[in-house]
């Protein structure tokens, strides 16, 4: 199946709508139903946009999770209790919840991001800084990805 990968910058109109990039669509046309699911981020300052089929697969994955965790708590509380299900209109947007862009500071000009089987929504401002490579220890991702073979 093919993966969502590239970066695209959009703005939010003034209703809190979002165009999804055409390659991205077609990524969901061709393979998931047009419903989305919008969650929060476990860590990051972005929204998460799920096709509807890959949230469940996340669904199953948490559900045999051991809410003895405390991570597994904080996962189901920070992202399984902020998802919303969202479709695609006729012209390729998604009105994106309030409530996410007041958590996410989405406003105007954002990012979306390719994450194989998601798509990550910044704000530019929040992206750009977290992708500065001046705040980036090189030596130290690049160890940690080497375990993986990356």
């Amino acid at each position: 199946m093919p993966a969502f990968s590239g970066k695209y910058y959009y703005t939010l109109d003034e209703k809190g709508r979002l165009m999804i990039p055409a390659p991205f669509r077609e990524i969901i046309y061709a393979n998931y139903s047009p419903k989305l699911f919008v969650a929060n981020s476990a860590f990051d300052n972005c929204l998460n946009v799920y096709p509807f089929e890959e949230w469940l697969r996340l669904e199953e994955k948490v559900k045999n999770l051991p809410r003895s965790d405390r991570a597994v708590r904080y996962f189901l509380r920070r992202v399984v209790a902020s998802a919303a299900e969202v479709e695609l209109d006729k012209q390729g947007r998604v009105l994106v919840p309030s409530a996410h862009r007041q958590d996410s500071r989405l406003d105007g000009e954002v990012v979306l991001v390719g994450q194989v089987e998601m798509i990550e929504l910044w704000s530019k401002a929040e992206w750009a800084s977290e992708t500065d490579p001046a705040k980036v220890d090189r030596e130290a991702l690049e160890a940690s990805l080497s375990r993986y073979g990356i």
